[in-house]
């Protein structure tokens, strides 16, 4: 038999490591991916079970033909600019890999600044985090400081079902609960509250890249109003006054946050954006 092909543009290339790298380049690029490179070598890599690195030294190997057929099919998917994260199934974030799909959020690096947060607590601290998603910042946290007492809450039964699945695969105990804001179960000895909510809009949402409408739309936007503050200003009234709060939201929303938190500062991300706020509830 010989070598298969892979389709591109309608147009069959002989699968070799390097044919299809190009070819997959290509199709991506031609779909306005911003890193079409990198995410073909990621999508090959991955079909093929191998690292990234390991692609250039076996760019005239010969790919299976049912490989070709599934990097064709990821090829396809990322061009619809399906996130890759949802292609692979996962995704990094800190320390730890999370599996990840349409259920939930794909985690960002500036969402790490909430952990950041957290492992500046005592030891023994209690930590809640609302809208825990794929679980990404509890278990970044149950990681880097097993000390602390965390648990876990989202609105969402599908999210909290992938949120306990990476705490199941990462071996770490953490109670989540499908609850709107903070569970009524929690108890009154919270030392902090951790919360990456919705707030992009219903409208600013087609500024942003085509992937983001393909994560939950519960997650992205919610309720979240015309000024994207909806959702955040809600869980900040059910908050007991005095609680500790760390909470994400868009690079524009820090002076608002300041206004909606006692004794607040905010802290900028690794773009130098105001991204998360931390402060008492009024």
């Amino acid at each position: 038999m010989g070598p298969a092909e892979i389709e591109s543009e309608g147009e069959p290339f002989e699968a070799t490591v390097d044919a299809v790298l190009d070819a997959a380049t290509g199709a991506i690029e031609a779909a306005g991916c911003e890193e079409p490179r990198a995410d073909s070598e990621a999508l090959v890599a991955d079909a093929l079970e191998v690292s990234v690195g390991q692609l250039s030294r076996d760019g005239a190997g010969e790919v299976p033909p049912e490989v070709a057929a599934a990097i064709a099919e990821a090829v396809r998917r990322r061009a619809e600019r399906e996130p890759m994260a949802y292609i692979l199934g996962r995704c990094e974030f800190r320390q730890i890999e999370l599996a990840v799909d349409s259920r939930v959020l794909i985690p960002r690096r500036e969402t790490g600044l909430l952990v950041e947060v957290a492992t500046e607590l005592p030891e023994g601290a209690r930590v809640h985090e609302v809208g825990t998603g794929s679980g990404a910042v509890a278990l970044a946290l149950l990681t880097e400081r097993p000390d602390l007492h965390v648990t876990a809450s989202d609105l969402s039964p599908e999210a909290a079902e992938v949120c306990r699945e990476n705490a199941d695969r990462l071996d770490l105990s953490l109670e989540v609960t499908v609850a709107a804001g903070l569970p009524d179960s929690l108890d009154s000895g919270i030392d902090l509250v951790l919360a990456n909510l919705p707030y992009v809009t219903d409208s600013t949402i087609f500024d942003r890249s085509p992937e983001i409408r393909r994560e939950p739309r519960l997650a992205v936007t919610g309720s979240c109003g015309e000024d994207g503050l909806g959702v955040i200003r809600g869980l900040i009234d059910q908050t007991p006054t005095g609680w500790r709060m760390a909470l994400e939201h868009d690079t524009h929303h820090g002076p608002a946050m300041r206004e909606l938190l006692r004794d607040a500062t905010t802290m900028r991300d690794h773009m130098g954006g105001e991204r998360v706020t931390v402060g008492l509830a009024p």
